[in-house]
């Protein structure tokens, strides 16, 4: 699944870049005809929903032309939100210190969920330090499946 995201980022990328919107990531959820490729993009001012139907549109004309994945898929552009997920490592030194959720692809010590702030960003080692209630955990970012911040009210 990986590599589709990584195919997809590399194909989208210029033209997004090209349209003055940042791709903030790729999900990808497989469910036969069900499936949804899930694009997230942002700009300085934010994104409404005009910008999510162009970009769309944009998406939809390159991918009938390249086809990336086979299979029916619903495309659906969206904004970050509130709730900005996570991807690669930038993300995470962007957003230091604030609190995020995240799910492991396999359990460390039994768990699979943890709840924390970004305590440090490691390039070198590709880890992130989340300090949670319990104490800190070193995490490997190629291990998170999914991370989300945490709104603050």
């Amino acid at each position: 699944m990986a590599n589709i995201t990584e195919k997809i980022t590399e194909l989208v990328n210029p033209t997004l870049e090209d349209m003055g919107y940042e791709l903030v990531g790729i999900e990808y959820i497989a469910s036969g005809k069900h499936s949804i490729l899930r694009v997230f993009i942002d700009t300085e001012n934010g994104i409404g929903i005009e910008d999510c139907e162009k970009v769309s549109h944009q998406l939809s004309a390159i991918f009938d032309v390249e086809d990336p994945i086979t299979g029916q898929y619903n495309l659906e552009v969206s904004s970050p939100g509130i709730e900005r997920p996570l991807f690669h490592i930038g993300h995470y030194q962007r957003f230091l210190g604030n609190d995020i959720k995240l799910r492991m692809v396999r359990p460390i010590e039994g768990q699979r969920k943890f709840k924390g702030s970004i305590g440090s960003v490691s390039e070198l080692n590709h880890t992130i330090e989340l300090v949670t209630e319990l104490g800190s955990v070193t995490l490997d970012i190629d291990m998170i499946e999914k991370a989300n911040l945490v709104a603050d009210f």
